[in-house]
């Protein structure tokens, strides 16, 4: 399966000078834990921001000399990332930025995506024209945190969407007959 995975203000900011401009850490921890043991396709700057790469991660950048964390590779685009990310056998979850997201939504089953019921201030947006508004949602769970930075309470919807047709990558394997 290809899911993308991401968390979304109410504002529709999603990052801050490279990073999350909240500080919510069991939305962080929901994020860990869905993407554990999965492959990565992630763009060069959510990659740089990471402290922490698993293997089996796809980096998406055309910038020559990247400097690569043991197990991760350099693709040049999201289709070939997408691509060898699935031949590893595992599920693939594509994990930003907001470029990234825009390349590969046509190829996501589902879409991952915590909407946190606060505005913050940022640099990047949630990119309007993926049409999550046609997808289906399939699970909705709200839980109530207290976000660090203000110490204000706030709801976050956990929201899987699931694209009823999404497209077949270029050079891969037609689906099963049956």
């Amino acid at each position: 399966m290809i899911a993308a995975i991401g968390a979304v203000a109410s504002n529709s900011v999603v990052g801050l000078d490279g990073w999350l401009p909240w500080d919510i850490p069991e939305e962080l921890a929901y994020f860990e834990r869905t993407v554990a043991r999965a492959a990565l396709v992630i763009g060069r700057l959510t990659y740089e921001s990471m402290d922490v790469v698993p293997p089996d991660s796809f980096v998406v950048s055309n910038r020559p000399g990247l400097a690569l964390r043991p197990g991760c590779l350099q693709v040049d685009s999201v289709e070939k990332g997408l691509l060898t990310a699935t031949a590893t056998g595992k599920d693939v979850f594509v994990i930003g930025g907001a470029s990234i997201y825009v390349a590969a939504w046509p190829y996501c089953q589902r879409f991952y995506l915590t909407r946190i019921g606060m505005p913050f201030a940022g640099d990047t947006l949630f990119p309007a024209s993926i049409p999550l508004e046609r997808w289906t949602v399939i699970s909705d769970v709200r839980q109530t945190y207290r976000e660090r930075k203000s110490g204000s309470v706030v709801e976050c919807r956990f929201l899987q969407y699931e694209q009823p047709h999404p497209r077949r990558l270029p050079g891969a394997a037609p689906p099963p007959a049956g």
